[in-house]
């Protein structure tokens, strides 16, 4: 690899490190106690906060609530769908 290649790579780590996706997630897609808390709030989706590698980091209410999450923690949110 180039120096240049290298650099890039670096770059998009670094990218990757801050990024989180963003997805819908449907309630009875969940385990049992979470489909409970989640309905006794009325709510039938939620939205899961993912990082690069797949882990979940979160789980929450509301689209936008999940987008501002992911920025109050220096993180970069994007769809998914």
């Amino acid at each position: 690899m180039t120096a240049n290649t290298n650099e890039q790579m670096t770059n998009i780590e670094a990218l990757g490190g801050s990024l989180v996706y963003v997805r819908r997630v449907e309630v009875d897609d969940l385990p049992r106690a979470v489909q409970d808390e989640a309905r006794e709030g009325g709510l039938d989706q939620l939205y899961a906060l993912h990082r690069a590698d797949g882990e979940q980091v979160a789980l929450v209410g509301d689209r936008m609530l999940a987008f501002n999450l992911a920025r109050e923690n220096d993180l970069t949110p994007v769809s998914v769908h």
